[in-house]
């Protein structure tokens, strides 16, 4: 088994990926702005915007919209450090 495996399934485990801590999903708070990332057989994923974890599942922390997902991590959601890029008129 890889070792990067054994350290997820390891009882409170925190695992690092692109130099910030993940801690295990089975700790997330309720009703907090979380990124949360998924785990498949290409690595961890994070998604690209805030979740919040409700009694009733996920949901998208900006829009509220429920959202269907099974994160395996989760870590405090940092908003982005540079804001977008406005969008350009190509007509």
């Amino acid at each position: 088994m890889p070792t990067n495996l054994i350290q997820i399934k390891a009882p409170g485990a925190i695992c690092i990926h692109d130099g910030a801590m993940w801690n295990l999903i089975a700790s997330a708070p309720f009703g907090r702005s979380l990124e949360v990332a998924v785990l498949d057989e290409d690595g961890l994923h994070a998604l690209v915007f805030p979740c919040e974890k409700g009694r009733e599942g996920w949901k998208h922390a900006v829009t509220g919209a429920r959202i269907d997902i099974r994160p395996t991590h989760w870590r405090d959601w940092e908003p982005p450090r540079h804001p977008p890029a406005p969008l350009r008129d190509f007509s």
